[in-house]
């Protein structure tokens, strides 16, 4: 080792040329060791253990972060799927809705159309019920005119039977005539 120190103790040639001394070279080198072996023994370990961590840390977030991402794609997803579902549901409704209400509609005009037909039908009835008691009113009073008339022709009281038998005699001759 002297030998070493002697090699770079010469101030002339080599290192020493350079401004370095031998023996602090060999000093500096030995504290060197000694503080990398300190260091890697009881510094070392543990801040890569730490560092260790640390990025087992940022990889889980990471995985984390991405397994977030892949489930808020899939709630997305799902989201878009029900509100589809719910959108064709609503037009389901809908459709439904006009139907019935086209179909209700339809069944208070048929309601409507056959009640105005009923109306119709006993206001004809009615009319021809009219028609039959004013006929009958009317035959009443010219049955009783033509027995006035006839009383008045012939100068005699008429009775029922006697009218009767004229009026149709009378009729008769009209028909044939």
């Amino acid at each position: 080792m002297l030998q070493l120190v002697s090699i770079f103790g010469d101030n002339s040639s080599g290192l020493g040329a350079l401004g370095v001394s031998g023996s602090a070279f060999i000093i500096q080198l030995i504290t060197f060791v000694l503080a990398y072996l300190v260091l890697r023994k009881w510094a070392f370990g543990p801040i890569l253990k730490i560092l260790r961590e640390r990025r087992e840390t940022i990889d889980k977030g990471v995985q984390l972060g991405e397994q977030m991402q892949k489930k808020q794609a899939e709630l997305e997803e799902q989201i878009n799927k029900t509100l589809h579902e719910a959108r064709v549901q609503a037009d389901g409704i809908v459709a439904g809705a006009e139907d019935t209400a086209r179909q209700v509609v339809h069944d208070a005009e048929d309601t409507a159309r056959t009640k105005a037909d009923n109306i119709i039908k006993e206001g004809q009835e009615r009319g021809e019920q009219e028609v039959a008691h004013a006929r009958k009113a009317l035959e009443k009073e010219l049955v009783g005119l033509v027995s006035e008339v006839t009383e008045a022709m012939i100068g005699e009281k008429v009775d029922a039977k006697k009218d009767a038998a004229l009026i149709d005699k009378a009729l008769k001759t009209r028909s044939a005539a």
